[in-house]
């Protein structure tokens, strides 16, 4: 008869994947390595430096705060690192690097940190920063033109482009080609411009189980089904693919929506968060005053998610509800 006195009982979880959380940053991290190679293609040196800076503002704000906090430091998981991309992407080439850190700092110390770190912040550092950083609008929304010659480290004197999504906003098509959008040779934030590029990057997440389909592939569709609807006078498949192609909705499809803190883990929830995500884009893009509405779109739906967890969660295996108690005829239950 087997030794049960050597069998130890423990809590869940029972099974554990050889993953760990600096895996899974440096594994998105690789995936976005093709949009900064665009990014640096098409803005210069200048994209690399506001990305290494935001980068490491990041991580050096979470190392300051771990260290003043007495917790342990923990940026060897490089989350600090992907939050400082992301940022990065987020903000145009040629926003000063002092208002990079400010964003940095918000991000790190007051979304992530401040609710208990990794995992336990319930809305996207990096685009809460972004949110937060709409305070300088003329700098947030200043699209220095592709190709032009920018100082690395200066704040550099820039005359703003148009972006297709302003040209969008006014019911027209832009000057700039679908192919141009795909490929990134249009103005925009440092790391969104390129969609084929983000597209790459979220084939990797894929092929490592990084990510799944659900919320991009429900974002997406939802943004496609609307703007293919109502075209804004446009010819409908041109329309539904410069929507597509124009903006942060890749980077935030892809990036952003899936984010593991801040997205639901149930397959459904997933959709129900990609569509929520791709009805408020649509909402804001349509009816108001700013051209893009990815950002505030999936903040909205992080706010959601335990409504959506809480309505999707699965059913425990072998529960069975109790019987329901039968009423009188004077309205009182019945014994």
């Amino acid at each position: 008869m087997a030794d049960l006195s050597k069998v130890v009982v423990t809590s869940s979880p029972h099974i554990r994947h050889e993953d760990n959380t600096q895996q899974i940053m440096l594994d998105v991290i690789i995936a976005l390595m093709p949009a900064l190679a665009i990014a640096i293609y098409v803005f210069g040196l200048r994209a690399l430096v506001v990305t290494l800076v935001s980068a490491a503002g990041c991580v050096f704000f979470e190392w300051l705060y771990q260290m003043l906090m007495k917790k342990p430091v923990t940026i060897a998981d490089l989350s600090a690192v992907v939050t400082g991309i992301l940022l990065a992407y987020c903000l145009p080439v040629s926003a000063p690097l002092w208002m990079v850190l400010i964003g940095d700092a918000f991000a790190i110390v007051i979304v992530k940190q401040l609710f208990g770190g990794i995992g336990k912040n319930f809305m996207n550092p990096a685009l809460s920063a972004r949110a937060f950083l709409m305070g300088f609008p003329v700098i947030m929304t200043t699209w220095p033109a592709i190709r032009t010659k920018l100082p690395l480290f200066s704040t550099p004197d820039v005359v703003s482009t148009a972006t297709p999504l302003a040209a969008l906003k006014n019911g027209v098509m832009p000057d700039a080609t679908i192919t141009d959008m795909a490929l990134g040779m249009v103005g925009g934030c440092l790391g969104e411009v390129s969609a084929l590029a983000l597209l790459a990057g979220g084939l990797y997440l894929l092929s490592r189980k990084v990510i799944t389909l659900h919320t991009p592939v429900a974002y997406l569709a939802t943004v496609a089904l609307i703007s293919f609807l109502f075209p804004h006078g446009n010819g409908r498949v041109e329309f539904m693919l410069a929507e597509l192609c124009s903006g942060g909705l890749m980077l935030g499809a892809i990036f952003m929506a899936t984010d593991y803190s801040t997205s639901p883990v149930t397959k459904k929830g997933q959709v129900i968060f990609g569509i929520g995500c791709g009805l408020l884009t649509m909402f804001i893009r349509f009816f108001g005053s700013m051209p893009e509405g990815v950002s505030y779109s999936i903040l909205v739906m992080n706010s959601t998610v335990f409504l959506i967890e809480k309505a999707t969660r699965p059913r425990k295996y072998g529960y069975v509800a109790p019987p329901k108690a039968k009423k009188t005829k004077e309205g009182g239950a019945a014994k």
